[in-house]
Formats: C-alpha cells, structure tokens, sequence
C-alpha cells in the first residue's frame, strides 16, 4: 500500500483551516481605542491654540504650539498646583503605609477580643464619602492651625487610605506562613529585624499595591483638598479651575494641565507594574 500523501506533495493547495470566531479579539481593540481617544485628544488639544480649538473638528494640530505648557512651567500659580500635590501624596503615602504595615501585621498574626469589629468598623470609613467629613475637618482645622497646609491635606486622606491600607496588607500578610515569625524568634531575631529584614520582603508586592492605591486616591481627590486649602497648599485640581474667566475657557492651558496631572499616575504605574501584577495574582486586591 502507498503512504498517503499530503496535499502539497499532490500539487493541491492546503485546506483552509477554520477558525472559530472570537469576540474579544474585535471587542478588545474597540476597548483600548475607546480607552485612549479621550487622552489623545487632550494631548492633541494642548499642542492647538486656542483659536484653532474653537473653529473647528481637526485630528491633529495644523500648528503646533508649546505656549501652553510653558505658561504652566513659568507662571508660578500653575507649577506651585503639582508641587503642593506632589508633596501632601507623598505625605499621605508614606504616613499611611508606617501605619497600617504593623497594624496589619497584628490583624493577621493575633486574635484579640473585638478584632473582626474593629476591622469592619475601619472599612466602615473608607465606605463614607468624603463629603461626610468635609465640615469637621474645616472647623477643626480652622481651630488648630492645619488649615491650608500640606500635612493637613495629608491628615484628612488617612482617614480614607488607612483602612484601606490595612485591608490590603492583611490579606497580603495572611498568606504568609507563621512557622516564619516562629522559625525567626528561635534564630534570635528580635521582632524589629524580624519584621524589617524578614518580613517586609516577603510582602513586598503588597505594599507596592497598597502604595498604587493610597497614591491615587490622594492624587484624585478633590472635594478635601480644595475645601482645605486655600493659598499655600492649593492643589493642581484646583488651580485648574482658574483657566475659566469673563472671556471663556482657555481650552490649550487645561488640556495641557490635564496631560500634565497624567503623568505622575503613570509614572507611579510603571515603577509599581510588577508588584501590581502580582498583587492582584495573590492579594486580596
């Protein structure tokens, strides 16, 4: 008997193989499309003057400009909005991870009586709304001096990225064994080297998480941070609203503000894209 012989050896042209249709691979592209049109026609509106932005429909600039990101870098009313952004976040990062990593660690590794109530009551602030808070803070700001500062805009974010802090971190620290705090105690270690040599490592991803969070939900908020500033700790959010006047909107300078307010989101994104891919693989995120 002959071999059989395939198609191609016959001269025949291959069978067309048959693909099964997906929905995702037209649907996925649709999304990402849809997802960054809003932000290529911020950048391509920062690049326009203003006249061309209010005469008509264009894809791309007919004249490129950078006037209005050199007002923002210049003037310093605008530059003075990040930097007062920039450092009550990175005050309310910082000050929310030094708490809630050994509160965690004590929700994770201990039972105590009124732990799980303890634990609801503080996802309990995260579920209010900011607004709730919003006349107590002011009064009692307006009392003791926290008004218009940096660490009082950072103060008033703990109240909302503590307990979520805590949540995350618990579940990160849940996941690792015991037998390693046993195992560190019976080499000698103390529990400061234990927990900063040993410990913090292991959870790493989890506070790179929990960092991406706290982070963005200071950077993001509007309604505390305006109401508790007022000059010297002014946020750029705020600022922003100053492109409005008697004769319109300065539709160029709030776009490049825009593009602007973007990037250190998406520079925090990327240092943290690792921790956040396995957070999201192990924690409770």
């Amino acid at each position: 008997m002959k071999a059989a012989q395939s198609p191609q050896a016959l001269g025949l042209p291959a069978p067309r193989i048959r693909r099964p249709f997906r929905p995702g691979s037209v649907l996925l592209p649709v999304y990402f499309i849809l997802l960054l049109l809003p932000i290529y026609w911020m950048i391509t509106m920062s690049l326009k003057t203003n006249s061309e932005i209010v005469s008509g429909f264009s894809l791309w600039p007919q004249t490129i400009t950078f006037e209005h990101y050199r007002e923002i870098f210049t003037n310093p009313a605008w530059y003075t909005g990040y930097l007062n952004s920039l450092t009550y976040v990175g005050l309310n990062t910082v000050i929310s991870l030094v708490i809630a990593l050994p509160a965690a660690y004590a929700f994770s590794r201990y039972s105590f009586q009124g732990d799980k109530h303890l634990f609801f009551w503080l996802l309990t602030n995260r579920m209010a709304p900011p607004a709730v808070f919003l006349l107590p803070f002011f009064q009692l700001y307006q009392s003791v001096g926290l008004f218009d500062t940096h660490i009082g805009v950072a103060l008033a974010h703990l109240l909302f990225n503590v307990p979520l802090a805590v949540w995350i971190l618990e579940g990160f620290m849940s996941g690792v064994p015991r037998e390693i705090d046993e195992t560190a105690y019976i080499d000698g270690y103390s529990f400061g080297r234990f927990f900063f040599r040993i410990f913090i490592p292991l959870v790493r991803s989890g506070i790179g998480v929990t960092a991406f969070f706290c982070f963005m939900f200071s950077w993001i908020e509007l309604l505390l941070a305006r109401t508790l500033t007022s000059v010297d700790a002014k946020p750029i959010a705020a600022v922003m609203t100053r492109t409005v006047s008697a004769s319109g909107m300065d539709w160029g300078l709030l776009a490049a503000a825009g593009v602007l307010t973007i990037v250190p989101g998406a520079l925090v994104i990327y240092f943290v894209r690792n921790y956040i891919a396995k957070g999201f693989a192990l924690g409770r995120v």
